[in-house]
């Protein structure tokens, strides 16, 4: 079987100081264009076989049929794009690769597969596309017959299974916003039954599936995409352990830790997630990061909009406090507070202090196994270097 055709790819320098500018942030998506017209492979990146990349970088396939959004959802969630301005996106006809760099947590890869692609016809080598990914995300259009959409799930989830049985199988079922509730859960439970009972026809009962409902047009898309990236960060339990010991000791309710730049909570405790809660941190998140830049940067535009000094307290009117502090230059600590718990401000910030130091020892930590594990790499790299010191040409 024929690998995707690829060269090794160029080191990247692991800068986990460098804060990405917040409205810059959609630059960093690669695009590959200029490879096989029919496959939408190139050859000079395409490499799905780094082992220092799926190890540090664990891999994210996005997947699904044509025009079932999922170009959409990866503009909405990491480049801030408006739901309104994905509607004149044209359909992805290549194979599109992004690296998610915010922090040492938030810290993945994602890769966009063409509708249109057979990535199971010979000049694909879907073992080695499979081997390295933590999380496959399969997109089903709601609005649509998913008959076909299904058919080709199937597919998809038993080939990969078998090739890497730890692989997180996530279905979106997307574009729910135009559907009434009553129909969103009949279409959830159709498409839960139907893909188990194939899974179930093929014995393969054993695969566990883990189904959202989603839109663009709401923060369904980004909750989803939480639990999808929690799933692979090995430092979860331990985040969510000092999240449990902060509000246990500080009188508060409910707290989730933030990636600023995409919304995503990487953490919280282990009280359950409302939706109505996670909208209003994510409504506050945007309230901070825009009055900042109108008001917080110099006059020449220098500075950044989040930083070390950024917090804000919004009172509701139904006696709850939200409060915001900066745990890093990429995470933010969210909490709902009772306003007579919030009257012990000082303890709250007290305990904060302790929680952020722990936050950036767990971090140390995560670089220290970064550090090493480039070395290893670096190693097994230039062991592939023939007896007189020259690299391998490439074949």
């Amino acid at each position: 079987m024929s690998q995707v055709p690829r060269k090794p790819q160029e080191e990247e320098e692991e800068e986990e100081d460098e804060l990405v500018g917040l409205a810059d942030y959609g630059d960093r998506a690669e695009s590959f264009s200029d490879g096989d017209p029919e496959t939408g492979a190139d050859e000079a990146f395409l490499d799905f076989s780094d082992p220092f990349s799926t190890e540090v970088k664990p891999r994210i396939l996005l997947m699904g049929l044509r025009r079932s959004g999922k170009s959409s959802i990866q503009k909405v969630v990491f480049h801030k794009m408006s739901p309104n301005e994905t509607l004149f996106l044209e359909s992805t006809n290549k194979i599109c690769r992004e690296d998610v760099s915010n922090s040492s947590f938030v810290n993945f890869q994602i890769w966009d597969f063409p509708g249109q692609i057979d990535f199971f016809d010979p000049t694909f080598d879907y073992e080695m596309i499979f081997r390295g990914t933590g999380a496959l995300i399969f997109v089903i259009d709601s609005q649509d017959d998913y008959m076909e959409a299904l058919a080709r799930l199937h597919l998809t989830v038993t080939r990969a299974y078998k090739v890497n049985p730890d692989i997180n199988f996530e279905i979106f079922i997307h574009k729910v916003d135009g559907l009434s509730d009553d129909h969103k859960i009949e279409t959830q439970r159709d498409i839960h039954q139907r893909t188990n009972d194939d899974l179930a026809d093929a014995g393969l009962e054993k695969i566990h599936l883990s189904f959202y409902l989603t839109s663009i047009y709401d923060h369904s898309i980004f909750e989803a995409f939480s639990k999808v990236v929690q799933k692979l960060i090995p430092q979860l339990p331990t985040l969510e352990n000092l999240l449990n010991i902060f509000i246990s000791n500080s009188g508060i309710e409910k707290a989730f830790l933030f990636d600023v730049v995409s919304k995503i909570y990487i953490a919280t405790d282990s009280t359950p997630v409302d939706m109505q809660t996670y909208e209003l941190c994510c409504d506050m998140i945007d309230v901070v990061i825009d009055i900042s830049c109108i008001y917080g940067l110099k006059e020449d535009g220098a500075g950044t909009p989040y930083d070390k000094e950024s917090t804000a307290i919004i009172k509701l009117n139904n006696t709850t406090v939200l409060y915001l502090k900066e745990v890093t230059k990429f995470l933010a600590l969210v909490c709902f507070v009772r306003e007579e718990s919030f009257e012990r401000k000082g303890l709250i910030d007290y305990n904060f202090h302790c929680f952020r130091k722990a936050i950036h020892e767990v971090f140390e930590v995560r670089m220290k196994v970064v550090r090493s594990r480039k070395h290893q790499s670096q190693m097994q790299k230039n062991k592939r270097a023939t007896p007189n010191g020259t690299p391998r040409a490439p074949l």
